[in-house]
Parts: C-alpha cells; structure tokens; sequence
C-alpha cells in the first residue's frame, strides 16, 4: 500500500486523458462496401438445372441403346438402328459434358431437339411392329427425355414449343408407321409432359427469385442496421474524447484552478486542439493511448498494473491508496480500463479536491476488477443529466466496447466507489 500526498486543486495537466497519436485508430463511418450481388437460390436452382438434364439424358440414352437392340425384327433396319443408336448414344455423353463444362447450352439443346426430331420420323425404321402399339417404345422414352430436359434447360418461350415440336414429330412418325393409335395416344401424351414439367420448372424459377429478393432486402437491412450501429458507436466514442479532453480542460479552467500563465494549460490547450483536428479529419473518434498502450483492437497481452501505476504517476495531486496485484489482459481491455479509470480519478480531482482516495486492482478467477474510491461529498447518480459524459460514456461505454461493465454507487455525504469489471469468458 502506498500514498502520494496531497496537494492543492492542480492546474490541468496531461494525466488522466489521453491525447491524440499517430497510432490512434478511428472508427470508420465510411459508408458500408458493397451488398453482395449473391443470388443463393438462383445458384443452387441452376447447379440442379445443369446435373439433372445431363443425368437424365446420359441413363435415357444408354437405356434406349439396351432396349433398341434388344428387338430387331422386321421392318427394323438394323444397320440404320445400329447407325441411330450409336449416334444417340455418343450424343448422350457429348451432351452430359457440354451440360456441366460449357455455356452453349442452347446450341446443345438444339442439337438434342434435332437428333430426337429426326429419330421420331424414322419409328418405322428403328421400332418392330410388335413393340409400337400398347407398348413403350425406346423411341418414345428418347421423345419423353427431350421433353423433359428441354424445359429444364430453355426458357419458356423456346421450351414449349420445342416439347410441342418432338409430340408433333413423334405423332407423325407413328402415323408412318402405321399405327394411329399410337400416334394420337403419344402426341397426347407428350403435349400434357411438355405442359407440366414447363409449369413445374417455371415456379422453381420464380420461387429461387422470391427467395432471392427477400435475401437481398434481408442483406440491406442488416447493411443499414450496421451502418446506423457504427454511426452511432462512432458519435459515442467522439462524445468521449471531448469529454476527457476539452470539455474537461475547460471545467478545470470554469472551476478557476488556473491563477495567470500556465505553460501547462497552454500545452493541455494545443493537446485539445490535436484532438480536435483528428476528429474533424477522420470523421470517427481519434482518441490516442496512454504511453505503452495501443489502440482497441490489438492482440498483445500487457500488464494492467503498470498501465495503472503510469496513469498515478501522472496524478501527483492525488492523495491515493494503492494496491494493485499483477495482472495481465489483453491490451484492448487495459486500454478501455485505464482510460475508465483516468475518468474516474479526473472526477475525484474535479467534484472532490483533497479528498482521499483508493486504487485497488484485483483478480480472482477469470475476473478483473479495479475499484476507485473516495471519501468524497457523493452525489445522487440518478439526478446526473442524460446529456453528461462523464460516467455515461467514458466509463459505463468504454468498459462496455470491451465486455465489461462498471457498477457506480454513490450518495451525497458518503463518496464514491465506482467498480470496473472485465472477465474472460475463455
């Protein structure tokens, strides 16, 4: 335990605020970068509209070559057949990969709606006559396929009708080869897939940009409540270093502490006006560190209890008790907690000159505390005005922007204790 001596009401000095360096770092009130231009659902809708009709069309093609073969009576071709399904099922693949690896996927497409076109007109050809009728023909399942991809992979305006396209030349070629029935059933058949695998496909698209919509006015909301919270911690932070610098040199100077010239008053006055400038230049607070600390945001460890023995140095006038144990945190918190501190010691010289006062700093656990008393006349904090800095802000918000907090208990005619608390939680 230690005690530094009285002395009158000191003229402004440097102590207890801190004061403007090149190492300070503002918090930014630029605007916000960019929203991103994501569309998750539309991405994940267009992977499922690429692997499903290259999928599809790959198994379809090898199940048309297996059941293609598997029939070759009269008035099968069998060299044509040979011919098609070799083609088709080259297709099958070259299409499987020009789905997935390249954006042409009209042209693909296209080729796809042709090749199938072709192989309608020619049932008579590549279909026997006693798989055609009352049965699924291998060709109606290459038909049914191009339907199916085609609304998946065109747009509406080109989709139907490329579906209605295939119906109309599967109907056709059933008719050459001799089966009416067979021709109006599938012409049927193919019309009603073409309708509703368009109708299917085209609500997951407007669905994914639904979805889509209400992402991007969900990102603008969080975009603007960040940018209203940053403004508003970046007028706290501002509010405190006026505080703990000019408004507190001009209260010492209203309190008459200063009797004619002053070459400390001068330098605490150039000091505000390094502030100031800050302020003003980076439109965010520009509060410095005490000698051997660093900004809020760094990573070191440092010693608490140096930071506090350098800012009771810098109060000589302070009649103080002191007992610190060694402790270590992490310089963002020494900073908040120190500066705290330096607000509460100020308000001790400011509203209680000679009194005396206590500094003890503790830790149990994962849990530091510093507690600043004094025997002071007190006050009521609940009459101190809203528009007052001093505790408000530079103790309650700074000891808040790390985690922290800070319990205030005072009364006319029985002092001060205020308490600063900060824990780590890992």
């Amino acid at each position: 335990m230690s005690v530094v001596p009285a002395a009158r009401m000191p003229e402004p000095t440097e102590s207890s605020r801190p004061e403007p360096t090149e190492s300070s770092r503002p918090v930014s009130t630029e605007p916000s970068p960019p929203l991103s231009t994501e569309m998750p659902a539309a991405s994940a809708l267009g992977w499922v509209y690429t692997v499903f009709p290259a999928v599809l069309r790959l198994t379809c093609g090898v199940a048309c070559a297996v059941a293609a073969l598997a029939v070759r009576t009269p008035p099968v071709s069998t060299p044509l057949l040979i011919l098609v399904v070799t083609l088709l099922t080259g297709w099958s693949l070259l299409f499987a990969g020009w789905m997935v690896w390249r954006n042409a996927r009209g042209l693909a497409m296209a080729v796809d709606i042709g090749l199938t076109v072709g192989t309608c007109l020619l049932i008579r050809h590549l279909v026997a006559s006693e798989v055609l009728p009352g049965e699924v023909s291998w060709v109606a399942i290459q038909a049914s396929t191009s339907v199916i991809v085609a609304q998946f992979v065109l747009p509406l305006g080109w989709s139907v009708p490329a579906g209605l396209l295939v119906a109309a030349a599967y109907g056709l070629g059933a008719h050459l080869a001799g089966n009416d029935d067979e021709a109006i059933g599938h012409l049927v058949t193919l019309t009603v897939q073409t309708g509703c695998t368009a109708a299917l496909a085209n609500v997951a698209r407007r669905s994914s940009r639904l979805a889509d919509a209400a992402f991007a006015g969900y990102q603008q909301a969080v975009g603007a409540a960040l940018s209203a919270r940053a403004a508003r911690e970046a007028e706290r932070q501002q509010n405190r270093d006026l505080h703990d610098t000019v408004l507190s040199t001009l209260t010492v100077v209203g309190l008459g502490a200063v009797a004619g010239q002053s070459p400390l008053l001068r330098d605490r006055a150039a000091s505000d006006l390094r502030t100031l400038a800050a302020l003003a230049g980076s439109r965010g607070p520009a509060y410095g560190s005490m000698p051997g600390t660093e900004p809020l945001g760094g990573g070191r460890i440092v010693s608490l209890d140096q930071r506090l023995r350098v800012l009771l140095r810098r109060l000589p006038e302070l009649r103080a008790q002191v007992a610190l144990e060694p402790c270590e945190v992490p310089a963002p918190v020494a900073e908040a907690v120190a500066h705290s501190a330096a607000e509460a010691l100020s308000n001790v010289l400011r509203h209680a000159p000679g009194a005396t006062t206590s500094v003890r700093l503790t830790r149990v656990g994962n849990t530091v505390s510093v507690e600043v008393f004094d025997d002071g006349p007190g006050f009521d904090p609940e009459t101190v005005p809203r528009h007052r800095y001093g505790i408000r802000e530079s103790v309650h918000g700074r000891m808040a922007t790390v985690g922290g907090r800070a319990e205030v208990d005072s009364a006319p005619g029985r002092g001060t204790r205020i308490r600063l608390e900060w824990s780590d939680v890992d």
